[in-house]
């Protein structure tokens, strides 16, 4: 990569201010559930609520033709056009939403499931729960659940996976609710029961226990098969096929990648009619490590295929997340080095006083001149790149859900720039703050630090897939 990329790919990062995530999750009233711990509870928000706003802009919700749907769907599809579910709102139209009137009354709080629908790959659940939520431990307005499916247990439930809640104050006292989950299996149950199984509502315990009837047409599968390369990022897309129900579809694709971190996604698709399809949330239907790189099969939902449609340009990016480097701070000074993004990292020095670890160093392989708000960008995300870590612990960092082992890690520092024209920074570690190393030894403490952070979403180029006529 080279400084002009490098320069570009900066420029893009995006500052993970906490008001601005705030505010998205405000406007849209929109609850996550389930934490997956400190680093991945903030990352799966983020997603959920991008995925939530680009389905509903790409899907057109607003505009005429779904006002006339609007005007002629039953009263079901109210509740839908409140959640901007636009799937729903199609659903419901077509009389292809389960009505339901399951209601469970547990600890004075009570549960009523109102409906169900089953289209493409996703999965949605409405319901109401009374005013005797707010005597639980959340503020005023708050509804969080904690649930599983199909008798699974905990956060390792599969159909938690994308799982996203949105939340609507109703006037009589009740919060309205809607669950959107994606069919985490390779292949398909048209028909089938849910299992569901509430453990507490805003801490209130419970045990609220509904089956719920599941059940959807077959979809229709528009087999492609085409594979695109790009031999110099070191990954290659084959292009699947396409399921198409009711009210939207979905592309399932295989990726082919030399490094194991990297994150390949598909921004959008074009058809040649210049209708734009953008996709919803992953779910992973395969993995696998063979010889020619690290295999994984997705399935990810997109607005109903449009059936004049001929052909469709997909739009890619890569993602690069190498793994962090390590130093063993028995030494003043040192150089890591990133090969792919051609940026190193010169240690000058470090000094313990107190309960102070201040760190010196500066960047080499940076473009020569940065504007202001790159180098705004990059003093934030320096704050979050270093760690310190025991290195007895170090192995016992989970890659699933990576984090420093309590006590035995920080992962915040203080940044301060010293020179901008030589990228020459210093990060000061609290010893005794919050996050802290119990028995704390500077020789055996390990410096982590991430290059990752410092380029964003890679676009690739575009390409073209014929789209077969006449093939289910």
């Amino acid at each position: 990569m080279d400084n002009k990329e490098l320069n570009d790919s900066i420029e893009q990062i995006p500052v993970p201010k906490e008001k601005v995530f705030n505010a998205i999750s405000k406007g849209i009233n929109k609850n996550v559930d389930r934490g997956y711990g400190k680093k991945k509870k903030v990352l799966a928000g983020v997603a959920a609520t991008a995925a939530i706003l680009g389905i509903t802009v790409a899907s057109g919700f607003f505009n005429p033709t779904m006002n006339n749907v609007l005007a002629n769907a039953p009263l079901i599809g109210a509740i839908f056009q409140e959640f901007n579910d636009p799937t729903g709102v199609d659903l419901a139209y077509q009389n292809a939403v389960t009505e339901l009137n399951q209601a469970i009354t547990k600890n004075g709080v009570t549960v009523k499931l109102t409906s169900a629908y089953f289209d493409g790959s996703a999965v949605s659940i409405t319901g109401f729960v009374d005013e005797e939520v707010e005597n639980g431990g959340n503020e005023k307005g708050e509804v969080s659940f904690d649930v599983n499916f199909e008798h699974n247990e905990g956060d390792h439930d599969p159909w938690l996976n994308g799982k996203s809640t949105r939340i609507k104050k109703v006037d009589n006292g009740y919060t309205s609710f809607q669950w959107k989950i994606e069919y985490p299996y390779k292949s398909f149950n048209e028909n089938f029961t849910l299992p569901i199984t509430i453990h507490n509502i805003n801490g209130i315990k419970g045990e609220w226990n509904f089956n719920i009837p599941i059940q959807q047409d077959k979809n229709t599968t528009l087999a492609l098969n085409h594979e695109q390369g790009y031999p110099e990022d070191g990954v290659k897309i084959r292009i699947k096929e396409i399921l198409t129900a009711k009210a939207s579809s979905s592309l399932v694709y295989e990726t082919v990648k030399k490094y194991k971190g990297d994150d390949f996604i598909i921004s959008k698709a074009v058809d040649d009619n210049g209708n734009v399809y953008r996709f919803g949330n992953q779910t992973v239907l395969q993995d696998s490590e063979q010889g020619d790189g690290y295999h994984s099969t997705v399935r990810t939902e997109m607005p109903k295929l449009n059936s004049n449609a001929t052909s469709l340009t997909f739009y890619p990016q890569l993602n690069i997340a190498d793994p962090k480097v390590e130093q063993l701070l028995d030494k003043k000074s040192f150089t890591l080095k990133n090969e792919r993004l051609k940026v190193g990292l010169q240690v000058n020095d470090f000094t313990q006083k107190g309960g102070k670890l201040v760190i010196d160093y500066q960047f080499t392989g940076l473009p020569k001149t940065l504007s202001k708000r790159k180098l705004e960008i990059i003093n934030h995300n320096l704050e979050y790149n270093f760690w310190l870590v025991d290195k007895e612990y170090l192995t016992k960092i989970d890659p699933e859900n990576p984090w420093p082992p309590k006590n035995h890690g920080i992962p915040f520092n203080k940044v301060e720039m010293i020179d901008k024209e030589t990228a020459h920074f210093q990060s000061t570690f609290y010893l005794n703050g919050e996050e802290k190393i119990e028995n704390y030894k500077l020789e055996n403490t390990i410096l982590l630090f991430d290059f990752s952070s410092f380029v964003s979403s890679e676009d690739l180029k575009p390409f073209t897939v014929e789209l077969p006529v006449g093939e289910e």
